[in-house]
């Protein structure tokens, strides 16, 4: 047996790398979804406010949806006061019951609904933005505006309905418009204007062939914690 046979054998060295057991700053901890809907509250109001233009709004609102860290989110607010969203609710009277914990984020969604042979619903709190389309053939889709989130001073609605039909509900404090035509089916909507100027506009447009579209808005329903987008500033 040769010498290098009988010499100890070196120990393997540990090759994984070692963990970063440091303290993370804020600015990289990584944003909830709560963080970001406060965050997308406050631009809201915001623009409600004039204090950001259209165009300042929209990539604010984008880059906050997107932003991964306490960090990305900050830098969205650092030039606007803090506040309070705007409601429409009116304030509390004495001995009234407490107000309600914070609304759960608002969930985002496509910009299409198809229901071929079935169905499609849409309904709670979630995001809408400015355009909308629904597909019915042989099959119903049911969209309710009553708890959404609005993004835009004007929702566009595009209805196509074949041997279909598309409900939609709105809340009773939105204007309600309706350019829609019915083949050999009904198209109605309950147009409304809302008494206040500034809020949000929905438009229901398209044709229903065979079918029906139904439009109307939900009474004791309303936006309750929304922005007043300035429309046509």
């Amino acid at each position: 047996m040769s010498k290098s046979e009988l010499q100890p054998r070196p120990e393997p060295q540990d090759r994984r790398p070692a963990l970063d057991t440091a303290p993370v700053a804020e600015a990289e901890l990584r944003a909830s979804d709560a963080d970001r809907e406060r965050i997308a509250e406050l631009l809201r109001d915001a623009y409600a406010e004039g204090r950001l233009t259209m165009e300042e709004h929209s990539e604010r609102i984008e880059a906050a949806y997107q932003a991964r860290t306490l960090g990305e989110l900050a830098p969205l607010t650092r030039d606007l006061p803090t506040h309070r969203p705007i409601s429409m609710e009116k304030a509390p009277q004495a001995g009234s019951r407490p107000a309600a914990g914070p609304l759960t984020p608002a969930r985002s969604e496509s910009p299409s609904m198809v229901a071929i042979f079935g169905g499609a619903s849409r309904k709670g709190r979630w995001r809408v933005g400015s355009h909308l389309k629904a597909v019915a053939i042989f099959g119903g889709v049911e969209i309710d505006l009553t708890d959404a989130v609005f993004e835009s001073p004007e929702v566009v609605i595009e209805v196509t309905a074949v041997f279909g039909g598309v409900e939609i509900k709105v809340p009773e404090n939105v204007t309600l418009q309706g350019a829609g035509v019915g083949i050999f089916g009904g198209f109605e909507v309950q147009e409304q204007t809302s008494a206040d100027p500034y809020a949000p506009v929905v438009l229901v447009k398209g044709a229903a062939v065979f079918g029906g579209c139904e439009a109307k808005p939900r009474r004791g329903k309303k936006l309750k914690e929304w922005v007043r987008k300035q429309l046509g500033e």
